[in-house]
């Protein structure tokens, strides 16, 4: 079955540790609902650099990324419909859904 990774985007950080708090319970929520389409439930983000040919850059805001997951599913289009539910839509991000690609490596 494809893998598809849900980037996380530019979402608003909880105003308040009971946001917090209530935000994590609707994602534990989400990613048990999921069942075993979810294979990796997440990796959150808390900084990033940029490395070019030219040296390595801490990146700013404008990256924005704030974590990864990853599920199985048929289609991106199941995937997204995956993602459609996610808590982190509430804190005002956005969720790319990238199907990844099988390689011998």
């Amino acid at each position: 079955m494809p893998k598809f990774a849900l980037i996380y985007r530019n979402a608003n950080p909880p105003s308040s540790p009971e946001e917090g708090q209530s935000h994590m319970e609707k994602w534990r929520a989400w990613s048990a609902g999921l069942g075993s389409a979810l294979i990796e439930p997440g990796m959150p983000f808390s900084q990033a650099v940029t490395v070019s040919k030219d040296g390595i850059t801490k990146v700013g805001d404008e990256a924005a990324l704030n974590g990864i997951s990853i599920v199985e599913a048929a289609t991106c289009e199941e995937a997204g419909a995956m993602a459609q539910s996610c808590p982190h839509l509430n804190l005002g991000g956005d969720i790319i859904v990238a199907e990844g690609m099988d390689m011998e490596m």
